[in-house]
């Protein structure tokens, strides 16, 4: 059995760099968070110990999914892997994940609206009423996703780089915007994305055929 860390050092087929970075939130201090995804050789998966679906590291702040966990992922429309589809700093991409970056418009579908929503709102239950700094991290990405969802919705592809509003979502991360002000800004975003939702192009169902297609490709080549 291939040593999960090796999976990743030496079958990575796409990596990027997530978090503030990619988000354009980051200040000198930031880290840099990256996640990939690697193709585990064919005959990996012959024997009864199957590759890992998941590894953490070896890098510190580096997490990668195994391809098929990745693209079932996607599917699913979880926000985490679609925004690692986008985002604009990629330092590794080999042919499969050039082959998988081009596949991602046909990975997406209306459920972005529940899983990004689904997601921020999570975030709200989780912060207490004695606000933290981490729970004004939390607040600031839940903001940021609602700004991702509704520019899916609109236009068919996360927005990730949120630069645009950084002024606005760094002072939420600071403490520095009253609750009801937060509050506002999140049900007029809720509000975008539903409108959105209702105008959108994005299929019912993304197509699970062509990433089959691409997964049975790949494990072909990995042969």
């Amino acid at each position: 059995m291939i040593p999960p860390h090796q999976l990743v050092t030496d079958h990575t087929v796409l990596s990027v760099v997530v978090g503030s970075r990619a988000y354009g939130l980051a200040d000198s201090d930031s880290d840099f968070d990256r996640r990939g995804v690697y193709a585990a050789p064919t005959s990996s998966w012959w024997g009864f110990d199957k590759p890992p679906t998941h590894v953490d590291g070896p890098d510190p702040e580096r997490f990668s999914w195994e391809l098929e966990r990745f693209l079932g992922l996607a599917l699913a429309a979880n926000p985490t892997v679609l925004e690692c589809l986008w985002s604009p700093i990629v330092e590794h991409c080999d042919t499969i994940g050039e082959e998988l970056r081009a596949l991602r418009g046909r990975l997406v579908s209306r459920e972005v609206y529940r899983t990004f929503l689904g997601y921020a709102n999570s975030q709200v239950d989780r912060l207490s009423t004695a606000m933290t700094a981490r729970d004004w991290k939390q607040t600031m990405h839940m903001l940021r996703l609602l700004i991702s969802a509704r520019h899916f919705l609109a236009t068919g592809e996360p927005l990730v780089n949120v630069a645009a509003y950084r002024d606005k979502l760094l002072a939420v991360r600071h403490g520095e915007v009253p609750w009801a002000t937060v509050q506002r800004w999140r049900d007029e975003l809720a509000a975008a994305a539903e409108a959105a939702r209702s105008a959108t192009r994005l299929p019912a169902r993304p197509d699970r055929a062509a990433a089959e297609r691409l997964l049975i490709e790949v494990r072909r080549i990995r042969l």
